[in-house]
């Protein structure tokens, strides 16, 4: 994560970003494509297997994240990026995520 620091150029007084507040993150990470982004905030959606015992089968499933977005990352990701975020602390009732990169832009 330090080298995350050197990377962003844009210097944030956000209390809870990653990089350069106090939110310490843990726990499990998820890579997915931003299909909804409103100010400090993005949903993100990626699919997953599940296997259902009943058939002895697996099934695709979506599943929807929302996680906090940095004023030092607003800038960089827009729709259909495709990001990864981290578990944190809860935020509000519905945000435990957190976005730390930007792996690809659009996809099409």
């Amino acid at each position: 994560m330090k080298n995350k620091k050197e990377k962003t150029e844009v210097e944030c007084k956000d209390v809870d970003c990653p990089f350069h507040g106090k939110l310490k993150t843990r726990g499990k990470t998820f890579q997915g494509i931003v299909i909804k982004k409103f100010p400090r905030r993005v949903t993100i959606e990626f699919e997953r297997m599940i296997y259902v015992k009943k058939y002895e089968r697996y099934s695709k499933s979506k599943t929807k994240i929302k996680a906090r977005l940095s004023d030092c990352l607003e800038k960089q990701i827009s729709v259909g990026d495709l990001i990864k975020v981290m578990e944190c602390r809860p935020l509000s009732k519905s945000i435990h995520f957190v976005v730390i990169e930007k792996i690809k832009g659009e996809q099409k």
